[in-house]
């Protein structure tokens, strides 16, 4: 059962960031020509996978350390606030105007690269803090925020703004995950 309930915050915590990622990558690609906006979305996601396979590793690894668990709960409020204001009451990513100076391959791979590390970030800890110990559900996690990202984009955007109850179901599962990581380091640290 445990698993299971794991199982569904991984899923909803990678829908909602998953969708977030998608929000930003899609407005960075549209800001180029045509013909080179499949290779910038390429180029740009498999920069994205790469970071979040690094990352993964060093968050898993540094979960493992007392005192980091409560900084990722904390990073994670923030996460939860960011999206909430980005997503439900969509103050976000539509309203800003990602400027970009130059429309080369080079600088649009780079640009959406940096953006997606950025983000990419909060999507791995809350996967991780969510899996726990549980080292098969958090490469699941891993596995379908890439698939999530790299296909069925556009589409998890639209569901998450179409459908604000995907959203919030989301943000609820981020905001449990962050409160459970910050409970279990204080409760450590009363009880040395």
């Amino acid at each position: 059962m445990e698993q299971a309930i794991i199982l569904l915050q991984i899923i909803l915590i990678d829908l909602v960031l998953a969708a977030d990622n998608a929000i930003i990558i899609g407005m960075l690609a549209s800001k180029f020509p045509k013909e080179i906006k499949n290779k910038i979305l390429f180029w740009g996601v498999s920069a994205a996978v790469i970071a979040r396979i690094f990352f993964t590793l060093i968050v898993a690894y540094l979960l493992n350390i007392q005192g980091l668990k409560l900084v990722g709960g904390l990073i994670l409020l923030w996460v939860t606030y960011r999206l909430y204001m980005d997503v439900i009451k969509e103050q976000g990513s539509d309203n800003k105007e990602i400027k970009v100076k130059n429309t080369s391959l080079f600088n649009a791979i780079v640009t959406i690269a940096v953006a997606d590390i950025s983000l990419s970030l909060d999507n791995v800890l809350g996967v991780a803090g969510a899996a726990k110990d549980h080292y098969v559900l958090l490469i699941f996690g891993l596995v379908l925020s890439i698939i999530m990202m790299a296909t069925m984009a556009n589409y998890i955007a639209k569901w998450v703004k179409t459908y604000k109850w995907i959203g919030w179901l989301g943000l609820f599962a981020i905001l449990i995950v962050a409160v459970d990581l910050i409970y279990t380091d204080v409760k450590f640290f009363i009880n040395q």
